[in-house]
């Protein structure tokens, strides 16, 4: 039985406890917060469980193998640094960290103690985002372009900008699906509001193929989208996470290109571009909750001592790219080149 603190307990914090107290092999220890309120609340909905304002309780407690982290991004790399040199297996909401130095910093402490290392990046294991990787995989062709928009009114924060907040899903969906890393990245964006960051923001993403990538991300929309739009060779793919049901659509529509076409002046155009056009179809998904799956997988890779999906390196690209994307954003949409880009082999 793997025993589990969750160090705060504010907006995700309830779903890791609530999460962890039904895993098969984990047991929930204790719940550490700051906010005497919200530890009264851990109180009277779970009695058996240890609740403390002081982290070092949470590092000294034998009883706790792993620690799951939801607090603030500034101070994920303190506190996961902290519970490593304990000995502590961690679990920290996304991005792991403020910049791509102490991601990197985590990963290599996580391996120098062999430690599980697992980032939050909650929608590569839902139902939806399993099934985009398998027909990226398997069905969809060569890859033209990726374009996502996660847009809604509200829920502005101080501390980071909205691609730190939004464009993280997105950049982590992408990092899981496509089967290409970027190498460059560009970004453009807006603050509304005097002295707060940027609230609405664009960033394409550039690769070695033809594939291009463009996410939109946005604090002032009047309505919600959560939508991607995957375009390949022989397939198409709509996934819409607001969808109740047919989350993933599929469709069996594209072009296809003949460069070594022999026609002249005006048709030219016409005999290398052609267009097809089939059915669409909508596939089963696996409907279990994604942190659910998450945190399962985070106690199996404990026991087993193995690599989450979701590990410390798949979090460290992920910051990278955010990190290049602010100073493109600070240069008014400069091109960054981003380092030890690479295809996955």
């Amino acid at each position: 039985m793997i025993g589990i603190a969750v160090v705060g307990y504010g907006y995700w914090g309830p779903n890791l406890v609530r999460n962890i107290s039904e895993a098969a092999g984990a047991q929930l220890i204790s719940v550490c917060d700051l906010n005497v309120e919200r530890l009264a609340a851990v109180k009277s909905r779970y009695p058996a469980v240890t609740i403390t304002d002081n982290f070092e309780e949470v590092l000294r407690d034998p009883r706790v193998d792993a620690i799951a982290i939801a607090t603030p991004v500034f101070t994920h790399f303190k506190l996961a640094m902290q519970a490593m040199m304990a000995g502590k297996h961690v679990f920290v909401e996304k991005p792991m960290a403020s910049t791509a130095e102490e991601a990197s910093r985590m990963v290599e402490e996580a391996a120098r103690r062999r430690l599980v290392l697992a980032v939050d990046h909650t929608f590569v294991h839902t139902g939806a985002v399993r099934k985009m990787r398998e027909l990226v995989e398997n069905g969809l062709g060569d890859m033209y372009y990726y374009d996502s928009v996660r847009v809604n009114l509200g829920l502005f924060q101080h501390d980071v900008s909205v691609i730190w907040d939004l464009a993280v899903h997105d950049l982590s969906i992408l990092d899981h699906v496509v089967q290409e890393r970027p190498v460059a990245v560009s970004a453009t964006g807006m603050s509304h509001v005097l002295g707060e960051p940027e609230n609405i923001a664009y960033l394409t993403l550039f690769f070695e193929s033809k594939l291009i990538a463009h996410i939109h991300v946005n604090w002032l929309a009047p309505v919600k989208v959560r939508r991607t739009l995957i375009g390949g060779s022989n397939q198409m793919v709509v996934y819409d996470d607001l969808e109740p049901s047919e989350k993933i659509k599929v469709y069996d529509k594209g072009i296809t290109l003949n460069p070594n076409s022999q026609a002249y002046g005006e048709k030219v155009h016409q005999m290398m571009v052609g267009y097809r056009s089939g059915d669409m179809w909508a596939p089963k998904l696996d409907m279990t909750e994604a942190l659910k799956r998450e945190l399962d997988q985070f106690v199996e890779c404990i026991e087993q001592n193995s690599r989450p999906i979701t590990d410390g390196q798949a979090g460290l690209r992920v910051v990278r790219i955010l990190e290049a994307a602010s100073r493109s954003l600070a240069q008014r949409g400069r091109i960054i080149e981003l380092e030890e880009a690479r295809r996955i082999a």
